[in-house]
């Protein structure tokens, strides 16, 4: 196996066409709010399977209480603007996110401290296509 290196420079989040920087050390993070299969087992064993067709999913982005990006998302959260987020990967392997509707569920939580925040932001995603 050859060694790999990993470099966040390599992650860019657009949110409404924009760029965001000044992420914090947990960049994003992606997850379906559902898992996409169920089981059920009957009486005697038979196991029977289902498709769950639920499209939500959360993107969770942690910006630097500095980030020039921090007042848009804000702007977005208390507005309910639905708006298109893409997340690209460009190492290895390169991964592609496109949500074409999304909305922050609320404001992040603003600490102030001696040092510097996370801003913290969840978006409800409503479709959001893996690649």
């Amino acid at each position: 196996m050859k060694g790999t290196t990993y470099d966040p420079k390599d992650l860019t989040v657009t949110v409404k066409g924009i760029y965001l920087t000044g992420f914090s050390e947990s960049m994003a993070e992606f997850e379906k709010d559902e898992e996409n299969w169920t089981a059920k087992v009957g009486a005697q064993g038979d196991v029977a399977r289902s498709k769950v067709n639920n499209p939500l999913a959360t993107l969770k982005i942690t910006l630097l209480s500095t980030s020039p990006q921090v007042a848009l998302l804000d702007k977005i959260a208390t507005s309910g603007e639905l708006v298109p987020i893409s997340v690209i990967f460009n190492g290895s392997p390169k991964e592609t996110l496109t949500i074409t509707e999304a909305y922050l569920k609320k404001p992040a939580t603003r600490t102030y401290s001696k040092e510097i925040e996370d801003r913290e932001y969840e978006f409800q995603c409503l479709d959001a296509e893996m690649n």
